[in-house]
């Protein structure tokens, strides 16, 4: 399978703080490659360095097999983008501002229409083309954004927090709307903090903390690495859940305010015990990518 992005030894300093620590990737064609990690891990400066924007301070970066940033030009012809804000115009309806945008690319005002009207669709704002952007809801303007970022039949397109505020509802068909573009042969690399995020979507995946990556694979097998297979949540009276994890063999525990996360192979006779204790609540699940997040990157809070 052929490379779309390749990065090597990576590093970026800003005002002699190195904030990309020497990193490596390689995104598959027609694949969704994800980053993950807490605030100031390096994810958005790494796109950024990957778009060309901002200049590397070490490493090789090539896309589409051209080194960035001397090609930068060439490579985002063939490049989507979906910031993290919506940074559409205000003084466009939703139909010109698609319009606009593929003026920049060179595209005919001809095929323009159709690609507009197809995009439009794909993203369910036909109804509202004529729309100002004002009257749009937060949703719509995501959809459009994304719309916008696939004006010019991109084979990459980078999204940085794609649905980060969106109600369920939006966030499931977005989700649905970049499936179908995987589908198509197109390669997706995108930041995300919902790991729900990047198990639905991610074929592969690195977590990355204080401008390093800690891991790399597929959700599952990160899973299958760094977490037991099943998670009970305990909340309530501290001494007595404290009690009954701590007796309850081979699994770890961990407190996070009021809440004890036990992991464990085999949950059921903790699970029977949990069932006749008065006091404490629980819920019993499987693990998951968060599971993994946290125990990597840890549970502090990051500004």
């Amino acid at each position: 399978m052929s490379s779309v992005v390749q990065i090597t030894g990576l590093r970026k300093q800003y005002n002699g703080r190195e904030v990309v620590r020497g990193i490596d990737l390689n995104v598959s064609a027609g694949r969704c490659f994800g980053l993950l990690g807490p605030n100031g891990a390096g994810k958005t400066t790494t796109l950024r360095l990957l778009l060309g924007q901002s200049p590397v301070s070490g490493g090789e970066i090539r896309v589409f097999g051209l080194p960035i940033p001397q090609a930068g030009r060439a490579v985002r012809a063939r490049t989507g983008v979906v910031p993290q804000a919506d940074n559409l115009d205000p003084d466009f309806t939703v139909a010109e501002n698609l319009r606009v945008y593929g003026r920049y690319f060179g595209i005919r005002l001809a095929t323009l229409a159709t690609r507009i009207a197809e995009l439009l669709a794909f993203v369910g704002l036909t109804e509202r083309a004529d729309a100002r952007i004002a009257t749009l809801s937060g949703g719509m303007k995501r959809r459009l954004t994304i719309a916008r970022a696939l004006i010019n039949d991109p084979e990459l397109v980078v999204l940085d927090e794609p649905t980060t505020g969106l109600d369920p509802q939006v966030r499931h068909m977005i989700w649905g709307r970049l499936r179908d573009l995987r589908q198509a042969g197109k390669t997706l690399l995108l930041t995300t903090h919902y790991m729900e995020e990047a198990e639905r979507l991610c074929d592969e995946l690195v977590i990355m903390d204080q401008g390093r990556i800690l891991e790399q694979g597929t959700p599952a097998a990160l899973i299958k690495k760094h977490a037991e297979p099943e998670v009970i949540e305990v909340r309530g009276e501290e001494q007595l859940a404290r009690q009954v994890l701590a007796s309850s063999g081979e699994g770890r525990f961990e407190v996070v305010g009021d809440t004890y996360y036990y992991y464990t192979r085999d949950a059921r006779a903790v699970v029977k015990r949990l069932e006749d204790m008065v006091g404490l609540t629980f819920l019993h699940r499987p693990s998951n990518l968060e599971d993994v997040f946290l125990k990597l990157t840890g549970r502090e809070l990051r500004d």
